[in-house]
């Protein structure tokens, strides 16, 4: 199986960008469709973007398209999620993901990364 490591959180002031990163190891990262999702106290967790396993497709949820760009690196087996233009709304526990590529619901969970927008 894969273990999934998260980075690249912290605080940072309204407009201002971040690049998550999340290190896959065990497993190649070409062996799964991966996602990023996140989760506000006292919410849901929800999804964020996903992309499959070559790179060809990617998805974003509709609140934060435009602003986000989800890539992976298969030669680093690590995903990444760029975030632009960050706003307060954005702050929450940011995770990443995976999922065996005919599977409906992702299998494996990282610990999640803090990301902190101040206004």
């Amino acid at each position: 199986q894969v273990q999934l490591v998260e980075s690249g959180g912290g605080l940072v002031q309204a407009g201002e960008s971040l690049r998550l990163s999340c290190l896959a190891s065990g497993r190649t990262i070409s062996s799964y469709d991966m996602g990023w999702f996140r989760r506000v106290p006292g919410k849901e967790r929800e999804f964020v973007a996903s992309i499959s396993w070559n790179g060809d497709s990617a998805h974003y949820a509709g609140s934060r398209k435009g602003r986000l760009i989800i890539s992976i690196d298969n030669a680093k087996n690590t995903l990444h999620l760029q975030m632009n233009n960050l706003k307060p709304e954005d702050t929450a526990v940011y995770y990443c993901a995976a999922k065996y590529r005919d599977s409906a619901t992702y299998d494996y969970w990282g610990q999640g990364t803090q990301v902190t927008v101040s206004s």
